[in-house]
């Protein structure tokens, strides 16, 4: 199969959350208008769910308009919705490589990854990593950071700073590492999304991009400066700019992405603007690979009425990138 065929593989996630009946409820959303296979116990689907055992993703195609492929990887136990069992916690981990290893091959064109739920990877199956995108990075061979895109039709936006306290953003953040988050989502919206000038908008860290050092002075040691040296590179940017000011609708029409210094900064105005169609977009993996914007929801996981909104956003972006739609 070329990557313009290949279809997209969906890994499980972890099965007592709501991943596999979103997976469900996305393909039946999608049916054969997207070839993607599914990658899990098939005992972990809904009891309802119409599937296909496939041998080989050369099939998905054929089958994904009556039922979801399913390239079946048996777990050791049953899932029970809710509740985490230890002992499917290394099936979990195996499934992820199980992906990569198709998406490196090139038998399938881009991964779409269901929720995992680390506390119950780290107690069943001591995983070593911070998190999904973390251990994705050590499977793709680690020689590059791995940077996560927030992605709607509204707004795409990148924070430098992820996971951590908000005292620790600053001590973090150094002109490297803006560099570098920076240059990857450049490179990705020109080889991943297909623009060849990308613009790109630079938050400052301080309210009001520090107001001239009055409220704080990284934009004025730094952040300014590595805007100015990176614009002789090339690169078109602007900023750094008030938090407050980027997100409106005028604003969002002159750039292609933003860079937000920190979580919290990236994730309220998307989360404000596209709730339930904000994709998770890894950025910086030598593959594409998208997540809906939520977690395992072990508190409606089994009940039916999990939104499976961002997972059939998160399909429809990783086929888009890779070209099949």
């Amino acid at each position: 199969m070329t990557p313009s065929t290949a279809p997209v593989v969906i890994s499980c996630g972890e099965p007592a959350g709501i991943g596999p009946e979103i997976a469900a409820r996305a393909w039946a959303h999608l049916r054969g208008e997207i070839p993607l296979a599914w990658v899990g116990d098939k005992r972990h689907l809904p009891p309802a769910t119409p599937y296909q055992p496939i041998e080989d993703l050369s099939e998905a195609a054929d089958v994904g308009a009556r039922a979801l492929p399913v390239l079946h990887h048996p777990f050791p136990s049953p899932a029970t919705p809710g509740t985490p069992d230890p002992e499917n916690a290394q099936g979990v981990i195996d499934v992820i490589a199980a992906c990569v290893d198709l998406v490196q091959t090139g038998a399938a064109s881009a991964l779409c990854t269901a929720p995992i739920h680390k506390k119950a990877l780290i107690e069943g199956a001591a995983f070593a990593y911070p998190g999904h995108t973390e251990y994705l990075a050590a499977l793709a061979g680690g020689s590059r950071r791995a940077v996560m895109m927030l992605a709607s039709d509204a707004l795409r936006v990148v924070p430098a700073t992820i996971h951590i306290a908000l005292d620790e953003v600053p001590d973090a953040l150094t002109p490297d590492l803006l560099r570098e988050t920076i240059e990857i989502t450049h490179d990705a919206l020109r080889h991943q999304f297909r623009i060849d000038a990308p613009r790109l908008a630079i938050a400052g860290l301080n309210p009001h991009a520090g107001e001239g050092g009055t409220m704080g002075r990284q934009e004025i040691d730094w952040i300014a400066a590595l805007i100015t040296d990176m614009r002789a590179e090339g690169y078109d940017l602007r900023g750094p700019l008030p938090a407050d000011t980027m997100f409106h609708a005028a604003a969002r029409r002159t750039y292609d992405a933003a860079i937000a210094m920190y979580h919290d900064q990236a994730l309220i105005p998307i989360k404000t603007l596209d709730f339930d169609r904000g994709v998770n977009v890894t950025l910086g993996l030598p593959f594409i690979r998208t997540s809906p914007d939520h977690g395992t929801a072990f508190d409606i996981a089994g009940k039916g009425i999990a939104n499976p909104t961002s997972m059939i956003e998160a399909r429809k972006r990783a086929a888009q990138m890779a070209g099949l739609r």
